[in-house]
């Protein structure tokens, strides 16, 4: 059971939340698009640039690696300045990103731009923690925090799109430029995400609660961030890889690329019925999230079976299932850290993007070495780790509740 410090935050406008929760999530969808885009087009832009899967795994890597390392900072930005403002800015720079990635004609230039839209991505989770915690009745804070993390489904999905419609008949260049103007709309719908006006919720007192207390919650912090890196470690390596995964397992380019739309209409879908359901039972949220992980682990191993059939199984399964964690573990450290939630929004983005800036890189280099089955083995078994260390948190905060 969820054991917390003080009674929830409260919630000073629940009225006309929701508008403002979609614009935050479409917020989050494009500004980790840029990572997801250059992904789903890198068959094509590694042939055009003339530079290996690794040069390309590098440069994403360090787009995540932007985010994970500017997260402290925009955690203390996104506490201070007004809600949408701090929403419209990621999303002009993720525009701004991949416009001009359309026109680059190296992998310096490439990564030199993949690094600044990855520190405006940090931005996104510490505000949505901060607008959840001040618009969103605790009742509905799991499907508004799963909304919010089917970004990460919904930004694999527009990629998916991309190289279905556009790459084989206009080139990466003018995919990049079409995800590069459809990310301009949320910037638009930024003022729908204002918070009231006056000082924020006061923290909560921690003087006169048990040392112990205290630092059995920053265990269990430590531990579900150490849980999101695993298991984001393995899927975004899915991810990042897709479409390569997919054509040597034997599928085509445009049947690939409409499989990973395909998965990432699941991997939204699950995560919002996740959150409306687990709002029910909150505090079976982290025995929820630990199957998830399990079953995203069972995805990755089809997937490393090589065959069309059990790599669509498996696509499904990790996508779904594997990502449709995000949202409930936001909602469930929101539940843990009352008072701070710019810190649960930050404990997940550092997690999730540790494991994202290790993927690429690692997956690339991996693949390269011993070949595509034997690595999405190793990716099943972070997946399994994660469930192990986001169960080992629970278990901790039982012991002290």
């Amino acid at each position: 059971m969820i054991t917390t410090l003080t009674p929830g935050l409260p919630v000073r406008s629940s009225a006309r939340h929701w508008p403002g929760i979609a614009a935050t999530a479409l917020t989050a969808t494009v500004a980790g698009m840029p990572g997801f885009t250059v992904a789903a087009l890198a068959p094509a832009i590694e042939a055009d640039l003339h530079i290996s899967r690794s040069t390309v795994g590098l440069a994403m890597s360090l787009f995540y690696a932007a985010t994970a390392l500017g997260s402290p900072v925009a955690k203390r930005v996104a506490a201070r300045l007004p809600v949408p403002t701090v929403l419209a800015a990621p999303a002009l720079v993720a525009a701004a990103v991949m416009m001009m990635a359309s026109r680059v004609n190296g992998a310096g230039t490439l990564t030199a731009i993949l690094l600044v839209g990855g520190l405006s991505n940090a931005l996104v989770q510490p505000v949505a923690g901060r607008l959840i915690a001040a618009r969103v009745p605790e009742h509905r804070r799991s499907l508004a925090a799963g909304m919010i993390g089917a970004a990460l489904g919904a930004g694999a999905l527009v990629p998916g799109l991309l190289v279905a419609l556009v790459l084989p008949a206009h080139g990466w260049r003018n995919a990049l430029l079409v995800a590069g103007i459809a990310a301009l709309v949320p910037a638009a719908l930024a003022p729908l995400a204002r918070t009231p006006e006056g000082p924020q919720p006061a923290r909560p007192k921690e003087a006169g609660v048990a040392g112990d207390q205290r630092r059995t919650v920053g265990r269990v912090l430590w531990l579900w961030a150490l849980a999101a890196a695993l298991s984001a470690t393995g899927n975004n390596a899915v991810a990042t890889y897709f479409v390569e995964l997919g054509t040597h397992s034997g599928l085509g380019t445009t049947v690939t690329g409409n499989l990973l739309s395909l998965s990432a209409l699941f991997a939204i879908a699950v995560r919002i019925v996740a959150g409306a359901l687990t709002d029910r039972a909150p505090h079976r949220n982290s025995a929820v999230i630990v199957m998830m992980m399990l079953t995203g682990g069972l995805g990755l191993a089809l997937i490393a079976i090589g065959t069309p059939t059990m790599f669509v199984l498996g696509a499904i399964l990790a996508f779904s299932a594997g990502w449709g964690w995000t949202g409930l573990l936001l909602a469930t450290t929101l539940r843990l850290v009352p008072g701070r939630s710019e810190e649960a929004g930050h404990t997940v983005q550092v997690g999730v993007y540790a494991g994202a800036t290790i993927a690429p890189f690692t997956f690339g280099a991996l693949s390269s070495a011993f070949g595509f089955p034997a690595t999405a083995l190793v990716a099943a078994v972070a997946a399994v780790a994660a469930a192990a260390a986001m169960n080992g948190g629970a278990m901790l905060l039982r012991r002290v509740g």
